[in-house]
């Protein structure tokens, strides 16, 4: 895609001037501020992409002239690195000419349901709370367990985690779907491998001004929580149920001693529900245009199968399989979700479209 750089070269200059004018209104100024932010990034990132293509140049040229073997390796080594270096900034420019989602720098509620399979499924949504769990310890991000539902067995019928850090729901939106697990189950007698399902849903942490919410369209239950027994049992109606009507939303939270906490709880976990919708809404008119949808988070798209007879996983999103399923279940997420963020930039690429 050619680029006018003396267009927003020439752009820049007049937004400058302008922005000289004690005369202009508030709002104007506003616009022209941002904007002129955005051009004085893209003109920042062109400028260092052209000096690394003339070192890269002046490299090859040197390379084709010198005859000692020791200065061309180290041309050689110097070569590969601005290379490296080119590459991290083409994708920087990618990213601002074709910007990422506005939520992609929030923090998340990830929600993890067993799904087909019974026991089995609720045991696989044990495990992959924890693959979520030690992935955000090896990213820095704080995970907090904000309402679980456990079975008999330990397995998770449903558990919400919140995950809070730089990024997190960048880096965690395309694992909102079905993910289908294949295994021996511990109660299997036979040693045949069963198929069971957990579905998961990430949802960008809401903030005030994205989400308002009429008190007369909710409807709030208080209850005793149930528990372990023992002295954590509640004696006091401090569990809490959330329900939005228009939208039939339902959030409890149970985990806090405290009535008002839980109820807090519920409050944030419900805006990013119907922040989540909002989302959905907007992705699915974008679709219509392009006549599929692109990078979607859809809870029905089977997403990823974890096959532990074989140690396989394969992610069906970008067709990527790897035989180390043992260390991807345990938080070892990298590969995936940098292939799948890769797979998301040239989407926006080739589909621009999804950011208007």
């Amino acid at each position: 895609m050619a680029i006018a750089w003396d267009d927003i070269k020439k752009r820049y200059d007049e937004l400058a001037q302008k922005l000289t004018d004690h005369a202009l209104e508030t709002a104007q100024r506003s616009i022209f501020q941002k904007e002129l932010s955005h051009l004085s990034r893209l003109l920042e990132v062109h400028k260092a992409t052209f000096e690394i293509e003339a070192s890269l140049k002046e490299i090859a040229d040197q390379l084709q002239s010198n005859k000692d073997s020791e200065m061309a390796q180290l041309y050689e080594q110097e070569q590969a690195d601005l290379q490296e270096q080119l590459v991290k900034q083409q994708q920087t420019l990618d990213d601002i000419l074709f910007p990422a989602n506005p939520h992609d720098d929030r923090s998340v509620f990830l929600e993890i349901r067993a799904g087909a399979g019974g026991q089995e499924a609720a045991l696989f949504a044990t495990d992959l709370l924890r693959m979520y769990t030690n992935y955000s310890l090896v990213k820095g991000w704080k995970a907090s367990v904000e309402s679980a539902n456990y079975t008999d067995l330990g397995g998770l019928r449903e558990v919400i985690l919140h995950i809070q850090g730089k990024d997190v729901y960048g880096l965690l939106k395309h694992e909102s779907g079905v993910h289908r697990v294949q295994r021996v189950p511990e109660t299997e007698t036979q040693g045949r491998v069963h198929t069971s399902t957990a579905t998961v849903a990430v949802l960008p942490e809401a903030q005030e001004v994205d989400v308002t919410i009429n008190p007369a369209d909710l409807r709030i239950d208080v209850f005793r929580a149930g528990g372990a027994g023992g002295q954590h049992v509640n004696t006091t109606d401090s569990a809490v149920r959330i329900t939005h009507i228009p939208t039939g939303a339902v959030v409890s939270c149970q985990d806090e001693r405290s009535q008002h906490k839980n109820k807090a709880k519920a409050m944030k976990i419900l805006q990013s529900r119907i922040l989540a919708a909002q989302m959905e809404v907007h992705h699915a008119e974008q679709s219509k245009k392009r006549k599929e949808m692109v990078g979607s988070g859809e809870r029905s798209e089977k997403v990823r199968t974890y096959n532990f007879p074989q140690n396989r996983v394969t992610d069906h999103q970008v067709e990527l399989t790897l035989k180390k399923l043992d260390m991807v279940i345990e938080g070892a997420l990298d590969e995936i979700i940098q292939a799948l963020a890769d797979k998301e930039r040239q989407d926006r690429k080739n589909n621009p479209v999804i950011n208007k």
